[in-house]
């Protein structure tokens, strides 16, 4: 097994995907529509269990607990122990540390939009008006 700086290493770069897979799923356009059917599903189906099922694909923290597994499961990702110990604590980690890229992508995102919107104002009010012609 490989030492903690290694493993910590992993599991910051792996991460990454995680939280880009979960991000891209539950918030970008591509998937707007199938975000919207599950959407509507998570609030229309009659048992709780389904229900459940389809919120999990608006929900970027929800999601990213089924992406982080799948990844364990194809990288063999372990941080701390062997086994299945080693695979609750990888996934759990993952999850924590995807949901933190997560939020501060959000943040700079939220950030980027609002200069992009103060530029825009800014640049309207220098605008001077076309002299008339008589």
């Amino acid at each position: 097994m490989p030492g903690i700086g290694a493993q910590l290493f992993e599991l910051m770069v792996l991460a990454i995907p995680v939280a880009t897979i979960a991000w891209t799923i539950t918030h970008e356009e591509i998937f707007r529509e199938a975000r919207e059917w599950c959407k509507w599903h998570s609030e229309s189906c009659r048992t709780l269990l389904r229900r459940k099922f389809f919120y999990l694909f608006t929900c970027e923290f929800c999601f990213s607990f089924y992406v982080a597994t799948v990844a364990v499961a194809v990288t063999g990702f372990r941080l701390l122990y062997p086994g299945w110990r080693g695979s609750v604590v990888s996934i759990l980690s993952l999850v924590w540390i995807a949901n933190l890229y997560m939020s501060f992508f959000g943040r700079l995102r939220l950030d980027i939009k609002r200069e992009r919107v103060d530029i825009a104002d800014r640049e309207e009010e220098h605008k001077t008006p076309p002299a008339l012609h008589r």
